[in-house]
């Protein structure tokens, strides 16, 4: 097994405030950050990750991140690949919602329901490039989009920013934030990359262990609904609390891991750095 480990930091926050001054760029392009032996590659369609590249224990790079060698591929992608999702990501029940009073029906694209923001969510949107420097101690990438009012059923302006940054020990750090310009409106960005932390040409992760700090799960319905309650992982196959072999127990579900885990909190530290990997919030 392969001994590789990544630090990935997904951080979503509420901001009370947002610093203006955008640069327009409506081209799509790849753009690359460099720290090191730590390359990270980024499109603006969809704020994107295409590829990182890290040494594992023995120096070996390779890049750790499933995607396309085109941005082409990109734009006709239904597996999110890489991308920021939203205005909400996951599932939206009946694709509607009422929030202080007013019922509000948003685009369906998945059977009666909306997932990841719908037809046209924040993965399929050209984004802006506010700051890119691919050099220094802290190479980073800053993109922004503004969300119109009434995009996809959504009510309200929102503005959105995505910064991804390396740091030290071959970390990759994603901050997301987003801000309500005019009216109250649900918002849940995720980062979609799907990671083979064995290099995404060495097969499956099923061998891969992993660890999740997160004590509970969301539970669903039959169609991947969160009903708003949280279930305990302790004594499930869904308990990763202590590093665990992907596969070893996923015969135990009937369709694999597709669930949300309530992360417990930067409270838990990593102990041991040859670890596949992990999460932090």
């Amino acid at each position: 097994m392969s001994r590789i480990f990544v630090l990935l930091c997904f951080i979503l926050v509420a901001s009370s405030g947002f610093v203006n001054g955008s640069v327009k760029k409506t081209d799509i392009e790849i753009y690359e950050l460099k720290k090191g032996n730590f390359s990270a590659k980024f499109t603006n369609w969809g704020a994107t990750i295409i590829s990182a590249v890290v040494p594992d224990n023995n120096g070996k790079l390779d890049d750790v991140v499933l995607g396309y060698d085109s941005v082409k591929d990109y734009m006709n992608d239904t597996t999110y690949f890489g991308a920021i999702v939203g205005r909400v990501a996951n599932r939206i029940g009946g694709a509607q919602f009422t929030l202080n009073g007013t019922h509000y029906k948003l685009v369906a694209n998945e059977g009666k329901n909306m997932l990841h923001g719908g037809l046209k969510g924040f993965s399929d949107v050209v984004w802006n490039v506010r700051n890119y420097q691919n050099s220094g101690n802290n190479p980073r990438i800053v993109f922004t989009y503004h969300s119109f009012n009434g995009e996809e059923g959504f009510p309200g302006d929102l503005q959105v920013t995505v910064t991804y940054i390396l740091l030290g020990e071959n970390q990759l750090s994603v901050k997301m934030k987003a801000k309500a310009l005019h009216k109250p409106t649900p918002v849940n960005l995720a980062q979609h990359s799907y990671w083979n932390l064995g290099g995404h040409n060495s097969g499956s992760i099923l061998n891969e262990e992993i660890q999740i700090f997160g004590s509970k799960i969301t539970v669903v319905d039959k169609e991947l609904i969160p009903t708003g309650k949280l279930a305990p992982v302790k004594g499930t196959p869904y308990d990763f609390l202590k590093p665990q072999i992907i596969g070893s127990r996923i015969k135990q579900i009937p369709k694999g891991y597709d669930i949300n885990y309530a992360l417990d909190g930067s409270s838990n530290k990593i102990k041991n750095k040859n670890q596949e990997g992990s999460n932090c919030a």
